[in-house]
């Protein structure tokens, strides 16, 4: 259990995005495979000072946290921010783990909850706390903070991945046969269908802006596996029957999708990875206090679109934290 006291917590190292960034690796409770770890990464430019406000975000699938223009921005707006590379990703890997696996999305539950001991330990059991969340882990901290009223004051999603691409129906008609296939193997891997467009758009080798690391943000992707893809459609269902997510959600997509079995240049420009009109009409589904905001040139993670793109998506969020964010339930 984490030591409630404010100041700087004991146990962190320097990190690989270099000057400025901390991480801190907090264990969690084994599981069929061995040891898991989470890893929280800080960012403090300027040294440790106490904030009355912190952000906490979160990667999507087969991803890590790399986004250094996001955490200077939640810097700059006087928030403390750390990001969670969650149990099985990135710097949370182990060599004995199966990248990415869960088969059920509530095991995530510990790994939030350890970064908000953190949180709190260090600046206080008042901070005022958001969630920031992208793709699958916007469905994560969807899930979370319907199962855990009270813990945060408001919830971002870039791009979260609420539904399936298509609808609810294709959902439905494939949960029967992936459920089978979960439950005798679990870690099958599935047919991957990742054509390395996306890849394409942010990869700086393939013409885009960003250098992530390849052994943490392969390409392609992760195999996906059965038991995983069935916590997730299981996620999906929960968010379909809908949630009451009591605190502001802001909710950022972009303005269209570009999802084809080629290469588009449209694709720099758009979301390839999500169908944004399903997310769309998935959005009310999340609680009473819902803001969807459409980025116009937005890829699937809007922070790694292109610069003029990112100027306004961040603009966005600023505006809604001035008049939402921190305020907690209406």
């Amino acid at each position: 259990m984490w030591r409630v006291r404010v100041g700087p917590t004991d146990g962190w190292a320097p990190d690989v995005l270099g000057q400025g960034f901390s991480q801190l690796t907090m264990t969690l409770p084994s599981d069929d495979e061995g040891d898991v770890v989470a890893t929280l990464v800080a960012y403090r430019p300027d040294g440790w000072e106490r904030r009355a406000r912190a952000v906490v975000y979160l990667h999507g699938w087969s991803d890590y946290f790399f986004h250094t223009e996001t955490a200077q921005f939640w810097h700059d707006q006087g928030a403390a921010f750390y990001a969670v590379d969650l149990r099985k990703y990135g710097r949370s890997l182990r060599e004995w783990q199966t990248p990415g696996y869960t088969d059920s999305l509530a095991a995530y539950a510990a790994d939030i909850q350890a970064a908000l001991d953190v949180v709190h330990a260090e600046h206080g059991a008042h901070t005022s706390v958001m969630i920031m969340a992208h793709s699958t882990g916007g469905l994560v901290a969807s899930l979370w903070a319907h199962y855990n009223p009270g813990k945060i004051s408001g919830l971002i999603l870039n791009s979260p991945w609420l539904e399936l691409q298509g609808s609810s129906v294709v959902r439905t008609l494939s949960t029967p046969a992936l459920q089978q296939l979960a439950r005798f193997q679990p870690k099958a891997p599935l047919p991957n269908l990742d054509p390395g467009f996306y890849a394409r758009v942010i990869n700086k080798e393939l013409g885009g802006e960003w250098e992530p690391d390849a052994s943490w943000r392969p390409v392609p992707s992760f195999p996906v596996r059965a038991g995983w893809l069935s916590a997730v459609i299981a996620g999906h269902a929960r968010v379909a029957r809908r949630l009451d997510v009591t605190v502001p959600v802001l909710m950022l997509i972009s303005t269209r999708s570009t999802i084809l079995p080629r290469w588009s240049e449209e694709m720099r420009s758009s979301d390839s990875v999500l169908d944004v009109d399903v997310l769309a009409r998935r959005a009310p589904y999340l609680g009473n206090n819902v803001t969807i905001n459409r980025i116009e040139g937005g890829i699937h993670d809007l922070a790694l679109s292109r610069r003029d793109v990112r100027t306004h998506y961040y603009d966005c969020i600023r505006q809604w934290t001035i008049g939402y964010g921190w305020f907690g339930a209406l």
